[in-house]
This record gives structure tokens, sequence and C-alpha cells, in this order.
């Protein structure tokens, strides 16, 4: 097993809202190895981003960590105040965000950004050192470093899209989350840049978090992936594990719901129902109103998150099908 760069143990956070809490990350855990790539991945409204912004501790004011742990590098992040956490983000700890246009300032050049970033946590650089290593920031993601001076809005998505993965990696960090990092980008222009990532990320030994609900873009950037449901995990094993042998019923859902452009047609399956209102989450797992294995433990008590088989972890009375 790698060196673990993070180690999330029972993190759970709400929203407050006028209706009453809502329990968008409910006692998640899992690890990251350094130089490795982790997907999360779930429909929509299941707690990925909430995850993310948690790591970052970039909450809303509606929103609190009640509990658990976020081990970077074995610092615990949960407790420490905004003026602390300014040391790790950016230097420790980065984030892509999903809408690249709202994450860049329209008023300053690409390159004034990405040298404030390091201005903040690199000033032991000098201005010359700082501007040659935006030029090799653009030609590590692809782009011309030409167009360094030019504003966010001079570029075209995806040069948008590279630009806050440069920012991103100016620091240095040992960990980027990238929430949804191709979103509103066509097929030609996402495959680039997925493969422009893994290739950064390889080169740079780091570790990554992938968000996204595409099953496509999470088995080609990702070594090992968890499933999240209502704001639990659900499922985390390797991308092998979770695409060819999936054990928990809503991954195996997924699975079936998803469709392959290789092998003999097959009739695609639809999982019956909606998400639950986490409001007021249905009792024991949140899944079996859903589920063809729901039995009575499954509506009365929530299953433990626990390892299945070796490194494959599930929350679920009946992995598998099994009775």
């Amino acid at each position: 097993m790698r060196d673990k760069v993070l180690e999330v143990k029972n993190l759970t956070m709400h929203y407050t809202t006028r209706k009453g809490p809502v329990y968008a990350v409910d006692d998640v855990s899992f690890y990251v190895g350094r130089g490795e790539s982790v997907g999360l991945v779930g429909e929509s409204g299941c707690g990925k981003t909430s995850i993310a912004i948690s790591l970052l501790k970039l909450l809303p004011d509606n929103a609190e960590i009640l509990s658990g742990q976020i081990l970077l590098d074995g610092v615990d992040l949960v407790p420490l105040s905004e003026d602390e956490m300014r040391r790790f983000r950016w230097r420790r700890i980065s984030m892509v965000f999903q809408a690249a246009m709202n994450a860049l300032n329209p008023v300053y050049t690409v390159e004034e950004q990405i040298i404030e970033a390091m201005q903040q946590h690199m000033p032991h650089l000098s201005d010359e050192e700082m501007h040659a290593r935006v030029d090799q920031l653009f030609e590590l993601v692809g782009l011309d470093p030409a167009f360094k001076n030019q504003y966010p809005h001079q570029y075209s998505g995806g040069m948008r899209q590279r630009a806050v993965i440069a920012m991103a990696l100016s620091c240095e960090p040992d960990l980027i989350i990238a929430d949804e990092p191709t979103t509103a980008l066509d097929v030609i222009v996402q495959d680039q840049l997925l493969k422009r990532i893994r290739e950064i990320q390889e080169q740079l030994n780091m570790a990554m978090i992938y968000i996204s609900h595409d099953i496509a873009v999470i088995a080609e950037v990702s070594d090992r992936v968890g499933v999240m449901y209502a704001g639990h995990l659900v499922e985390m094993a390797s991308t092998e594990a979770i695409f060819h042998h999936p054990v928990h019923p809503y991954t195996m859902g997924l699975m079936s719901a998803f469709p392959s452009i290789v092998g003999p047609k097959r009739e695609l399956t639809t999982l019956p129902g909606e998400p639950p209102d986490l409001l007021n989450p249905p009792p024991g797992c949140r899944f079996h109103p859903r589920c063809h294995y729901a039995t009575s433990i499954c509506r009365e008590k929530t299953p433990e998150f626990v390892e299945y088989e070796e490194d494959h972890y599930v929350a679920c009375w009946h992995p598998g099908g099994e009775g």
C-alpha cells in the first residue's frame, strides 16, 4: 500500500436549512495514497462536492463539520482556524473547480492570478522565477505561454480549464481535487484534457481526487473508485473491481445502466425510484427503497462500511446479492 497523503475518518458534515439539517456527508471514511488517483462517483446531490469543500474547509455559512478527521500528511485539518488553513490551501491541497470561468477573476490576466497564489505560498521565488514558472505550467498543461497575459474571457472553454489546472499546480501541492474538471467541454477536448491531467499526475507523482457523475471519466483517470449514495460512501475498490465485480446493489445498478461500445449488445436496466430526501432519509440503509435485495435488517439498521475483500470496502447487508 502506498503512503497515505490523505486519510478521511468518519467525516460528517451537514447544512442547516429552514426545514432542518441536511447530512450531505455522513460518516464517510477513505484514504488517498501518494501518486494515486481516486474517483468519487454518484448521482447529483449524493455528497461528492460536499466532501471536496469539506476537505478544503471552504464551507458556506450554513455548513458545518460535525465530527471526524481529515488527515493531510498526518495533520488533522478539522480543528484548524481559517488563518491556519490558508497555509495549507494551494501549497498542500488545491482544487480544480467545476466552473472554470467562475474560478478566474475577469479583471486580471491569467498570469497575474497564478502569480498571486505563488506570492502567497512561495515567497522565496523571485519575480523572474515566478514568470518562468508560469511559462513552465502553461507548457505542462498544453497551453502556449504566449497567451498568459490574456484575460479569461479571451480563452476558449478548454483553455480556461487548462489555466485553472495550471493554477492548481502552481504551488506544487501534495493533493489536487478535481471537481467535474471536464464539464461543458466537447468530447474531443475532454479526452485531450483527461489524458493531459493523467500525464501530469504521473510525471509529478501527485495524489488526486476526481469527482464526477460521468462513470466514463472516472474509469479513464482513477486507480480506485468510491461510489456515493445519499451522503454515504457505499463502496470503494479498484477501478477494475468496481466496473467488473461490483458488490453493492447500487453500484451493480449503475454498471448495468452504463452502455459499452465493446462486446455484445445488451439491454440496459434502470434503477427504480429516486434518491431519498436528505431532510428525511429512510431508516436503515438509505438505498433499501430502491433495492431488489432489501430485507428487514436493511430497513432497520444502517450497514457499516467494512472490508469485503482485500482493499474492497462496502456498506451493505447483502453484498453481491448474498442472502
